[in-house]
């Protein structure tokens, strides 16, 4: 899998740390979202991630319009055969680029919800399960932006990790203007295989965790439903996507057991985005430093 991201590095380029973040939610079974401004690469990075791995990348272009047929598809009647044909929508694909997903409202963006949980949709009362692996990574434009709503705190949930781009360095800014590389390459030929992945999935899902560091795990997360500045703390679904990604980088590493090391890091892309500040407000600024001085005061099991 180190070689996915060698791959997408030659066409994000300066981006290593937010290239092994996305990696390590792949492997997590996770999905991620992108936050930052537009014209970062953040699709960008999603279209090498998916040739990298030789998945075909399903883009929905979320917009004010959009409806949760576009996502899911539709039954359509076929008077020949007298009977309804179901016509999947671009959320039955391997890699799920939702672009701009804070610029539908919330009925549309729910659509994505069992999607992401179960990895299946409801279909007039039928269950469709989604091929695997599944990921969505979604791109969103800061809040303030117009025409944008706020995730609901069930879709921020699902997913695994947030991820914030960035603008790319002065030098490697400069070496794109010089050259006018066109935006939206990627990568010419996939590394590795979607049973690769499946099976980096399986390897990462079972690498050992002591029970002192679950129980050290437990304690941050109810750290951050005791917090007096926090409404809402993490959920036992955003407890179990840290331990996840936590087990996941510790895979990548080669290493055969989860680290304190790999919690921590991973504790602000996993945890921040799912507490809701007591005053209301979405500040991910603030969030992220609760989320550290939470991790900081915990003590650390010897």
């Amino acid at each position: 899998m180190r070689a996915v991201k060698t791959a997408v590095a030659e066409v994000i380029r300066g981006k290593d740390e937010v290239i092994e973040l996305v990696l390590i939610a792949l492997c997590a079974g996770g999905h991620v979202l992108l936050e930052d401004l537009p014209g970062v690469g953040k699709s960008t990075l999603a279209r090498a991630m998916a040739a990298a791995v030789g998945a075909e990348l399903s883009r929905i272009q979320f917009t004010a319009d959009l409806l949760p047929a576009d996502i899911i598809g539709v039954s359509v009647w076929r008077p020949q055969a007298e009977h309804f044909e179901f016509r999947p929508g671009p959320v039955f694909g391997h890699f799920v680029l939702a672009d701009e997903v804070n610029r539908a409202p919330p009925r549309t963006q729910s659509a994505l919800l069992e999607a992401m949980g179960e990895a299946q949709v409801s279909v007039e009362g039928q269950p469709r399960p989604l091929p695997q692996p599944f990921m969505v990574i979604a791109t969103q434009n800061p809040s303030e932006h117009h025409g944008t709503y706020p995730l609901p705190e069930s879709q921020r949930d699902r997913f695994a990790l947030r991820v914030t781009l960035g603008y790319a360095s002065a030098a490697i800014e400069a070496e794109l203007l010089q050259s006018g590389a066109a935006t939206g390459r990627t990568t010419s030929e996939p590394v590795t295989t979607l049973a690769h992945v499946q099976r980096a999935q399986a390897a990462a899902a079972g690498l050992y965790l002591h029970p002192d560091l679950a129980a050290y795990a437990q304690r941050v997360v109810q750290a951050t439903r005791e917090h007096a500045e926090l409404d809402q703390g993490v959920s036992t679904r955003g407890a179990l996507a840290w331990v996840a990604t936590a087990r996941a980088r510790a895979w990548l590493e080669g290493r055969e057991q989860v680290s304190v090391d790999d919690l921590q890091t991973l504790a602000v892309p996993t945890l921040a985005h799912r507490v809701v500040l007591r005053s209301g407000e979405l500040a991910d600024a603030v969030a992220a430093e609760h989320v550290r001085d939470i991790v900081a005061r915990i003590p650390v099991p010897r």
